[in-house]
């Protein structure tokens, strides 16, 4: 177990630091460089950090751990009987840990740059502090229908009879496009460990938002996992954990 756990928060921190990292230092980066030019990646750049996070982690780690890297799918495949509960607790403390190791390391490389403010340092809100300005409800519904949509690529993406090996291929893109269709509304969390990692550094009103970035995507991978195992009641035997079975 500790080598799972580990690997967790390894795959989390990497998450953390490359997904955030692409926020706070990529896109956030409008200065020119002599001979290099403007080198913000925008919008989709960050879209794109994030799912090839997913997809590397998966491959460096999922065959320890089964690439969870977020509590809300922990949640869910505990959910649909893909994960045993009893992992659940230590599974989720490993991903918090690992978040925050990330955002430790981005914030010692943020903080180098002259002038440095820490502003929103890519934390998830909603009204003010949603990029978009967009409500609460609008977040909630954005947050629990896309960690929803997730679960189930994930779920679809590793069951028994999907193509193996590939599953870090589709999962790692359909974060890509939750990322493309949220940023906007609420900097995309889908991941309450994410979420926390950021909040530890702004405090204030991150903090005070957290809640919503915990409660809602748990709630769509609780919503998903049921859906799930529903689909596949007809052949309980089609399922296996993740990216690699927990005997």
């Amino acid at each position: 177990m500790s080598r799972k756990l580990a690997a967790e928060f390894l795959g989390t921190a990497w998450l953390v630091f490359g997904g955030c990292g692409s926020a706070v230092l990529g896109a956030q980066f409008l200065g020119d460089i002599p001979g290099i030019g403007n080198l913000g990646i925008g919008h989709i750049g960050v879209a794109l950090a994030f799912g090839l996070t997913v997809l590397t982690g998966a491959y460096a780690v999922g065959h320890l751990s089964g690439a969870h890297f977020n509590p809300a799918v922990t949640i869910g495949l505990a959910t649909a009987g893909r994960f045993p509960a009893s992992s659940v607790p230590g599974y989720i403390i490993a991903q918090v840990l690992g978040a925050a190791a990330g955002a430790g390391i981005l914030y010692e490389i943020a903080s180098g740059a002259p002038g440095f403010v820490l502003g929103g340092f890519a934390a998830n809100g909603y009204g003010d502090h949603s990029p978009g300005h967009f409500s609460l409800a609008a977040a909630a519904v954005s947050e629990f229908s896309l960690t929803f949509f997730f679960l189930v690529v994930i779920l679809g993406a590793t069951a028994r009879r999907a193509p193996l090996g590939f599953a870090g291929i589709p999962i790692g893109l359909a974060l890509t496009l939750i990322h493309l269709i949220s940023i906007p509304v609420t900097n995309t969390s889908v991941n309450p460990a994410r979420s926390t990692s950021q909040a530890l550094f702004v405090q204030g009103w991150a903090f005070d938002q957290l809640w919503l970035f915990w409660l809602a995507p748990i709630a769509g991978a609780v919503l998903a996992g049921l859906v799930g195992a529903w689909l596949d009641a007809d052949d309980p035997q089609s399922a296996r954990v993740a990216l690699s079975d927990h005997e």
